[in-house]
C-alpha cells in the first residue's frame, strides 16, 4: 500500500524513538529519560512498523531491554562508556554477530551463527550501545534493492509500496522509520549511500580502513565494502564513527587509513574547490534529482564561498565498470568453494553467477586488480585539485519494492546499474563519501546529494553535511505509517 507524509503530532514529537543519538544522550546526562525508556520505546515503534516496513531479520529484545537497565544505573553512577551508551542500534544481516544469527539473506546459512562479532559490533557493545536487532538485506549484499528468500522485501517508510534501495535497505528503513536513531551497514558499491539517499537520512562510507574489520563474512567484492553508517543527523554519524572507528592491529589497511587521517587536513575555511559532476558518462538522470543535487551544491558552495566547477570526471570508468559484474561472479565462486553447503541453499541466480566466476581466467583478476591500482593512483592526483567532488548520490529514485532495478530513468532504457552509476567507483578508488538529504522531490520522496574526498578525510565530509543540513534542505520530519 501507499502510505502518505503525514506531519507528526506533539505527541510523537516526544516519543524517544524520535529523538536523534545526540538527543538521547543529552536526555540520559539530563535525568529526563532513560536508556531503558528509550529502548523500550524504540522497540515499540519496531512492533508498530514491522509489519508494513519489514526492516528487521532478527531481535534480540529481553537481551537489550536488560542491557538498557544496565546502561540506566551507568548513567545513575556517572559512570558511562561512551557517547552512545544506552543508545539503541541495528546491525545489518551481512555483520557477524555471536548472539543473532548472520544468514546474508540466504537460505544456505538460515541458521548460521558466528562464534565472534564483527570488530565494529564489538566496539558497539563495549561502548554500551543497545543492539537491538538485524536489519534485512538482499541475498549475498549484491543487489540494489532489498528482498530475499528468506524474509521478503523490505519496504520505503516514504512509500511502502516502494524500495528502500540496498543492499542496506533494512538499516536504512529502519532509522528513517523510527526503530533506532543510528545503524551499521556496510557498502561496498553504494550500499549505505543509496538507501541513505532514497530514506533521507545520512549514510557515511568511509575510506577503507577507517573502520577497522576483523570477523568478518568472506569477501565479495575485493577490498572494496567497508563498514557503513546511518543516521538521520550528520552528529549522530559522527558520534558512531567515533564509536566504531579507528585502526586496530589486525587489519593493515586501518593502520594505512589512520595515517590518511593525519595527513588530512580540514576543509579550508577560504577557497574550497569544488567539481559538481551532473551525470557519468552521459548517463540518464532523474530530473528531480539532478534539479535538487545541482541546487544543493550551489547552496553550499554560496555559503562557503566556495569555488564550483561544472563539468565531467576525469576518470575514465568505463573499464573498471566492465569489471564490475566479474568481480561479484569471480567473489561468489570463491565464496561457494569455501563453502560448498552455501551454494547448495543459494538463489539460482547466484548459483550461476558463481558458474560464470568459475570460468574467467585468472589473468582477468589480475587485470582487474591493475584497474584498481590505476584508479586509485589517478585519484590521488584528482584531489590536487579539487578538494570535494560532487554528484547525485542515485540516478533514479525509489521504485516499487519487490523489482531489482528501474528498467527506465528519465524515459531511457537502463540495465542492473544504471540507477547505481554514482557510487561504485568510489568503493572501487576507495575513497570517503557521504549522502547528505536535499530538497525532496514533488511527491515528498528524498533525494540525496553524494560528497566524496579524499582519502582520510571523514572530517571534510562530515563538516560540509552538516552545512547542508543546517540549511534544512529536506524536511525532516519523521514519516508516520498510518495503519
Amino acid at each position: 500500500m501507499s502510505v502518505p507524509l503525514a506531519s507528526t503530532s506533539t505527541a510523537h514529537l516526544k516519543a524517544l524513538w524520535q529523538y536523534s543519538a545526540c538527543e538521547l544522550r543529552s536526555a540520559f546526562l539530563s535525568g529526563s529519560a532513560t536508556p531503558e525508556q528509550a529502548t523500550r520505546s524504540c522497540l515499540v515503534r519496531i512492533e508498530e512498523v514491522q509489519a508494513d516496513l519489514n526492516a528487521f531479520s532478527a531481535l534480540r529484545a529481553p537481551q537489550a531491554l536488560e542491557e538498557a537497565k544496565a546502561s540506566t544505573l551507568r548513567y545513575q553512577k556517572a559512570e558511562t562508556l561512551s557517547e552512545l551508551d544506552g543508545v539503541p542500534v541495528s546491525i545489518k544481516d551481512n555483520l557477524l554477530t555471536r548472539d543473532m544469527p548472520t544468514t546474508w539473506g540466504s537460505r544456505g546459512l538460515a541458521h548460521y551463527f558466528s562464534e565472534h562479532d564483527e570488530l565494529a559490533v564489538q566496539r558497539l557493545r563495549r561502548a554500551g550501545a543497545i543492539i537491538v536487532g538485524k536489519t534485512n538485506v538482499p541475498e549475498f549484499t549484491l543487489e540494489g534493492y532489498t528482498h530475499n528468500p528468506l524474509f521478503g522485501a523490505t519496504r520505503n517508510p516514504w512509500n511502502t509500496e516502494l524500495t528502500p534501495g540496498g543492499s542496506s535497505g533494512g538499516a536504512a528503513a529502519s532509522v528513517a522509520a523510527g526503530c533506532t536513531p543510528i545503524a551499521l551497514g556496510t557498502d561496498g558499491g553504494g550500499s549505505t549511500r543509496r538507501p541513505a539517499a532514497h530514506c533521507g537520512l545520512v549514510g557515511l562510507k568511509p575510506t577503507i580502513g577507517t573502520v577497522a574489520r576483523q570477523h568478518t563474512l568472506p569477501t565479495l567484492l575485493l577490498d572494496f565494502e567497508v563498514v557503513g553508517l546511518l543516521a538521520r543527523t550528520t552528529e549522530d554519524v559522527q558520534a558512531l564513527l567515533g564509536v566504531v572507528g579507528g585502526p586496530d592491529a589486525s587489519d593493515c589497511a586501518s593502520l594505512a587509513a589512520h595515517g590518511a587521517q593525519l595527513a588530512s587536513a580540514h576543509i579550508p575555511h577560504q577557497g574550497l574547490r569544488i567539481l559538481y559532476v551532473p551525470t557519468l558518462d552521459d548517463a540518464p538522470v532523474d530530473s528531480a534529482i539532478a534539479l535538487s543535487c545541482e541546487k544543493g551544491i550551489e547552496e553550499l558552495a554560496k555559503d562557503r564561498d566556495a569555488l564550483l566547477c561544472k563539468g565531467k570526471l576525469p576518470l575514465n570508468l568505463q573499464a573498471i565498470n566492465a569489471a564490475w559484474p566479474q568481480i561479484g561472479q569471480m567473489g561468489l565462486a570463491a565464496l561457494f568453494a569455501r563453502h560448498p553447503d552455501w551454494e547448495t541453499g543459494a538463489s539460482e541466480k547466484y548459483q550461476a553467477m558463481a558458474a560464470q566466476g568459475r570460468e574467467i581466467p585468472a589473468q582477468t583478476l589480475w587485470q582487474v586488480l591493475d584497474l584498481i591500482a590505476e584508479l586509485r593512483r589517478l585519484c590521488a592526483g584528482l584531489f590536487e585539485h579539487w578538494d570535494v567532488i560532487a554528484m547525485p548520490c542515485t540516478a533514479a529514485q525509489p521504485w516499487p519494492a519487490q523489482q531489482a532495478y528501474p528498467p527506465f530513468i528519465n524515459g531511457q532504457p537502463v540495465g542492473p546499474r544504471g540507477h547505481a552509476v554514482f557510487t561504485g567507483w568510489v568503493n572501487a578508488a576507495g575513497l570517503p563519501a557521504i549522502s547528505v538529504p536535499v530538497r525532496p522531490d514533488i511527491n515528498g520522496l528524498p533525494i540525496g546529494l553524494q560528497l566524496i574526498a579524499r582519502h582520510g578525510a571523514e572530517t571534510t565530509l562530515l563538516e560540509l553535511s552538516r552545512l547542508v543540513q543546517a540549511r534544512q534542505l529536506f524536511d525532516q520530519r519523521r514519516p508516520v505509517l498510518r495503519k
